[in-house]
């Protein structure tokens, strides 16, 4: 296949490391492996684009220039990845038309929720005229399963579980090892939180995780919290850190991919509440390492865990529960390690990102073919 690939939401060369920049550079990366050549269409955002007059007249002069590139080049399909109504695809149906291929988008978002506001009234309305015109829709959350078949029938939809390499988040026994003498940690229980210091729901994670084991060592609980992480919030974080744990946590800073399951293979306990998680790549990444994880149950975050089975899950908002959720993984070293290796087995079985995305390859033949 020769396929136009395009991110309305954020560019694959965004430098702003997020689990959306993980998810579309992996799609490309396995059809790049599978002999099908990927051409990038357009680096436009379409991030609230629709707020934003002085990029209109951007937006048609690069559905032109698209199109004179590509027009003639024998492309097969239209390729886009994230549409929602905070940057609908304003590009990829009109430029699919012309050039005369099928349009098709993994994770378009319908949230009919967004026509109660004014102000994202316009993003839904422009998303749900991009969702209209797919050929075929490949979601990987349940949630965005069940609301697209509100408004396409279901031979337009289908479900690709998350994934990733399981191979690449394997555990390191002589990391642990190394990484558990710089810290200190000797027989204490870790608890490791992954995350970047942005300002909203990522920072107050952190918090709300830096709370929870302060709590706990309040109680009298052993443990000593890791957090891997860099970004804007530090300062506030930090702070926060020397007042509920002065002598337990430990600032790892940042750490590219592919070191993170050295950090995964040191510790004991994932915790991460994941508000508003789209997907939470880091839930996988901890658990392919057997590390149980800890978590909101809201959002994108079910579609990694088994709440019971390879992690906790806990109602959103309910910080007195995470802090037990915690306390329990940290006390009961037999459930810990049955979650550890039901973790493993898990992300093997049914996240292993190159299975999964057989499956959508398949599918995406069939509606070019059809």
């Amino acid at each position: 296949m020769k396929i136009c690939f395009y991110a309305p939401f954020k560019p694959l060369d965004h430098p702003q490391p997020s689990g959306d920049l993980v998810t579309g550079r992996g799609i490309v990366e396995f059809f790049k492996s599978g002999g099908h050549e990927v051409v990038a269409a357009s680096t436009l955002r379409c991030r609230w684009i629709y707020w934003k007059p002085w990029l209109w007249l951007r937006l048609l002069q690069e559905g032109r220039r698209v199109v004179r590139r590509l027009a003639g080049e024998g492309f097969d399909v239209w390729f886009s990845y994230h549409s929602y109504y905070k940057a609908p695809d304003l590009l990829g149906p009109s430029a699919a038309a012309r050039l005369g291929v099928p349009y098709v988008l993994f994770q378009g978002v319908f949230s009919t929720k967004r026509r109660r506001d004014w102000k994202t009234l316009p993003g839904f309305h422009l998303n749900r005229r991009a969702l209209l015109a797919a050929r075929r829709i490949f979601t990987n959350k349940r949630v965005d399963l069940h609301n697209l078949r509100r408004l396409l029938p279901e031979d337009r939809i289908s479900y690709i579980a998350p994934g990733i390499h399981p191979e690449e988040f394997s555990f390191d026994p002589d990391a642990r090892e190394r990484l558990r003498a710089d810290w200190q940690a000797g027989d204490t229980p870790v608890v490791l939180s992954v995350a970047m210091f942005r300002p909203g729901v990522k920072a107050e994670g952190l918090a709300r995780v830096i709370r929870a084991c302060g709590e706990l060592r309040r109680s009298g609980r052993r443990l000593r919290l890791v957090i891997v992480g860099e970004g804007r919030e530090r300062p506030r974080l930090t702070r926060l850190a020397l007042a509920e744990l002065p002598d337990a946590a430990v600032f790892a800073g940042r750490v590219e991919r592919g070191e993170l399951h050295r950090y995964y293979s040191a510790a004991d306990v994932f915790a991460f509440p994941g508000i508003q998680e789209s997907l939470g790549m880091v839930y996988l990444e901890a658990q392919s390492c057997g590390l149980p994880a800890v978590a909101f149950d809201n959002a994108g975050v079910p579609e990694a865990i088994r709440d019971g089975v390879t992690g906790l899950l806990v109602p959103l908002n309910d910080g007195r529960r995470f802090a037990e959720a915690i306390a329990r993984l940290i006390e009961d070293v037999d459930l810990r390690r049955r979650m550890g290796v039901n973790a493993r087995l898990h992300v093997r079985r049914f996240h292993d990102l190159r299975r999964n995305y057989r499956v959508m390859e398949a599918l995406l033949q069939e509606t070019i073919a059809a």
